[in-house]
């Protein structure tokens, strides 16, 4: 448990009342995010306070109309899942880290240079990023964020998401590894037996997984298989 003088507050307006808890920072950040932690270790103290600063503790009246109970354990897990962790500025930079790498890797596999249809290494996207100052906000989903970003760095490079058709061509021999893993990267548009026992599809597939998509394929047949984009 952690003391009281190393404790933030977690917080969170319910039912038009405001509702607080003295947290571990650490521990409540991971609590929220979904790892199972016993509430007893989170909180630096077992109770509900409505201005945990001036000590002033939540109704019973108000707890039952947001929590339908008295219970601080039940409460406290509503509220840290629910409301706001004040975090430390080092916890602020690492989720703020984290999350800036979440959005390059999905900038990274999905977004093309339209000029040339290839995609863009992360680190060009990462220095377009920092030429444009985009700022990531720790708190929002990457999806939320994505759109953002691409607008603020196509001032910087050429990019855009799309989607990229690749033909392939393996000995029929690979197919049952092949097809296990085509659903990961995209999807088969286009399929067929040769002559030759050999099996050819058309893929569709996130731009920037051409390479990855490439690499995989070779991979499971041992170097025998043909890729071409088609423009």
């Amino acid at each position: 448990m952690v003391t009281l003088e190393d404790s933030v507050i977690a917080r969170l307006e319910y039912f038009g009342q405001r509702f607080e808890i003295l947290v571990d920072p650490d521990l409540a950040s991971d609590y929220k995010r979904g790892k199972e932690i016993p509430l007893e270790e989170v909180l630096a103290v077992e109770e509900i306070f409505k201005d945990a600063k001036r000590g002033d503790k939540a109704s019973e009246e108000a707890m039952n109309k947001a929590f339908n109970s008295t219970d601080p354990l039940e409460a406290a897990a509503i509220i840290i899942k629910k409301g706001q962790v004040q975090l430390t500025a080092h916890q602020r930079k690492e989720m703020q880290a984290e999350k800036r790498k979440k959005v390059i890797a999905k900038i990274t596999r999905e977004a093309i240079n339209p000029q040339t249809k290839l995609p863009h290494p992360a680190r060009r996207i990462e220095i377009a990023m920092e030429e444009a100052k985009v700022h990531i906000d720790p708190f929002k989903g990457v999806d939320e964020q994505v759109n953002d970003v691409l607008k603020a760095i196509r001032v910087k490079i050429p990019i855009k998401f799309e989607k990229v058709d690749m033909a392939i061509k393996i000995p029929g021999d690979y197919t049952g590894k092949v097809y296990s893993v085509i659903s990961e990267y995209g999807k088969t548009k286009r399929e067929e037996w040769q002559k030759d026992g050999s099996w050819i599809a058309v893929v569709e597939v996130p731009g920037g997984l051409q390479e990855s998509f490439h690499r995989k394929l070779s991979e499971l047949t041992g170097g025998q298989v043909e890729t071409k984009l088609i423009k």
